[in-house]
């Protein structure tokens, strides 16, 4: 008896991108950049705004270019603590003095 073989297709396995960026973060930095135009009124505000998000698209795309799911790993490395000691081996025997200071 073979073994089965399914196909993983590519459009059903494909990351949420919106304009090349993560759809979230070009959304809602779209979202900014109009309440920005809207609220100010002002022509200022609006060449501010377009050039913001045009800006925010292209580090967006970059973004995604290098790494898809970068912000999760950004996300992800904000829950972190700020300070890992270093460690040269997570099977490292501690000495007694490391043992009380991680207890």
């Amino acid at each position: 008896m073979a073994i089965r073989t399914v196909p993983i297709r590519r459009a059903g396995n494909r990351d949420n991108l919106f304009l090349g960026g993560d759809r979230e973060l070009v959304m809602f930095t779209a979202l900014l950049a109009g309440t920005l135009i809207f609220s100010a009124q002002d022509a200022k505000a609006g060449v501010f705004g377009v050039l913001m998000w045009f800006v925010a698209v292209q580090v967006f795309r970059i973004m995604a270019k290098a790494d898809p799911k970068m912000r999760f790993v950004y996300l992800r490395q904000r829950r972190y603590k700020s300070y890992y000691a270093p460690r040269s081996t997570p099977f490292r025997t501690n000495g007694p003095a490391e043992e009380r200071q991680y207890r």
